[in-house]
C-alpha cells in the first residue's frame, strides 16, 4: 500500500469535518496535477480517470452542503463546485492545459481558506502536516473558464 494513502487514512480517523474537507481538496489538487501531466503526455485514459475522480469528489462535497446552517457560504460553494465541474468538462473536451492549471490555482486558494477555518476551530493544531500544494502551474490565460461569482 502507498505510504501517502496510509497517512491519509490514519489522519482522517476521527478527524474534524474541516480536516476531511481539506483532505478532499488536497486529493482534487493532486488529481488535477496528474490530469495535467497526463494531458501533456497525451495519456487520455489517465487524464479522464483523474478528472472523473475530481468530479466524483465534487459530487460528494456538494451533496454534504448544509444550506440551513451554511447560508451564503453553502450557496457560494455550490456555485463554485458547479462552475469547477463545468470547467473540468471544458478542459477535458478541449484538452486545455490552461483551464486545468487555473482550476488547480483556484482550488489552492480555496484550500487556504479552509486551512484558515480549521485553524480558527482548532488553534492549537498547526499546518506542518499539510503537504505543500503551492507548486501549481500558472496559466497564461483563462479562456474558456467559467467564473463562480463567489
Amino acid at each position: 500500500m502507498d505510504a501517502r494513502m496510509v497517512y491519509r487514512e490514519a489522519s482522517t480517523t476521527g478527524a474534524a469535518p474541516t480536516t476531511l474537507v481539506l483532505r478532499l481538496y488536497e486529493q482534487m489538487i493532486e488529481d488535477l496535477r496528474q490530469a495535467l501531466q497526463a494531458l501533456e503526455r497525451g495519456d487520455i485514459e489517465r487524464r479522464t480517470e483523474r478528472i472523473n475522480h475530481v468530479i466524483l469528489i465534487l459530487g460528494h462535497l456538494e451533496s454534504h452542503l448544509d444550506f440551513a446552517q451554511g447560508g451564503k457560504v453553502a450557496t457560494d460553494l455550490q456555485s463554485y463546485y458547479r462552475a469547477l465541474r463545468q470547467n473540468l468538462l471544458y478542459a477535458q473536451l478541449h484538452q486545455s492545459r490552461t483551464v486545468l492549471a487555473q482550476q488547480i490555482t483556484d482550488l489552492l486558494a480555496l484550500r487556504e481558506a479552509w486551512i484558515h477555518v480549521e485553524q480558527l476551530q482548532s488553534p492549537t493544531r498547526g499546518t506542518a502536516d499539510r503537504p505543500n500544494a503551492a507548486n501549481s502551474p500558472l496559466p497564461d490565460e483563462t479562456a474558456g473558464r467559467i467564473d463562480w461569482n463567489g
